[in-house]
């Protein structure tokens, strides 16, 4: 996921080029004096620890569609689209793939000198340039800035300030002190917390019952319960809920028929998906779709 996506400075690119590879498939978007804007697909044929990769850049990656682990040393993310993930250039990192369908992910890169100026200093190292933590939960508003920005310079629909602008508000906004969180408690908590979120990514569409997760993970419902809590501060049915809007902030841009879509994704109605969109996101299903068209 660290390959170069080459450059093309101060426009936005209305044809972008995709790059083939064995494993992904890069897509250049946006590249400025400032920014640059990648479109990652992946395979996920690797379900096993991939070879050790080196990111050739300091860059952010916002996954938006399935799930996989980054494992950094003895430390794993969960990459999926309620975080953001830090790639520091020179650190070197495995992939692998727990479930089947690959992933797709928007890659955002920001110049040193604009970095300096919007990264938290308990976040953002100055002495190495690098980022202390690997990943950070994103809140609703940065998820749906990262479906914005892709869904404008696919569509060539945004001039390169505007699209400049829209991708430092998305790394402010992702990395700020007030809109993201760090996993908190202990170690084991949180790789308990993790299975229970690949689990969860495994099938948007499933609607889980604690006492099926708990199974599923071998633990007690009300200690897993609690636990989620501690790591994510959010209690499950909300993580799970935001996967499942983000991933639908997505496909609305080809998808017609709304209630097909939240049958999709595991609401019980038209009715509840919207209103649950409308209240995370602040804006109906329709009407988003509109501002990314």
């Amino acid at each position: 996921m660290a390959a170069s996506a080459g450059s093309a400075y101060g426009r936005v690119m209305r044809n972008p080029l995709d790059t083939p590879h064995k494993e992904f498939t890069v897509q250049r978007l946006f590249e400025s004096g400032t920014v640059s804007v990648r479109h990652v697909e992946c395979r996920g044929t690797c379900r096993h620890r991939s070879p050790e990769e080196c990111a050739s850049s300091t860059h952010f990656v916002f996954p938006y569609r399935g799930v996989y682990l980054r494992h950094v040393g003895g430390d794993l993310a969960v990459a999926d689209a309620n975080h953001v993930l830090f790639f520091n250039e020179g650190q070197g990192y495995q992939v692998s793939h727990p479930v089947t369908g690959g992933d797709s992910s928007l890659v955002v890169s920001v110049d040193v000198q604009a970095l300096r100026e919007i990264a938290p200093r308990d976040l953002w190292c100055e002495s190495s340039g690098t980022f202390s933590l690997q990943h950070l939960r994103i809140d609703a508003r940065a998820q749906a800035l990262v479906m914005l920005l892709k869904h404008n310079l696919q569509n060539g629909t945004i001039e390169a300030l505007e699209a400049d602008g829209l991708s430092l508000t998305l790394v402010s906004r992702a990395i700020g002190p007030r809109t993201s969180r760090a996993a908190g408690a202990t170690r084991a908590r949180r790789r308990l917390a993790d299975r229970v979120k690949v689990l969860l990514a495994s099938d948007l569409s499933r609607r889980w019952t604690l006492k099926e997760i708990a199974r599923e993970i071998r633990g007690s419902p009300v200690y897993l319960t609690q636990v989620f809590q501690q790591v994510e501060g959010l209690p499950l049915y909300r993580y799970q809920l935001r996967l499942r809007l983000a991933r639908a902030l997505d496909l609305l841009a080809r998808r017609e028929d709304l209630s097909g879509l939240a049958q999709d994704l595991g609401f019980s109605s038209h009715s509840h998906f919207s209103a649950a969109f409308r209240q995370l996101y602040g804006a109906t299903p329709a009407e988003f779709r509109a501002r990314s068209n």
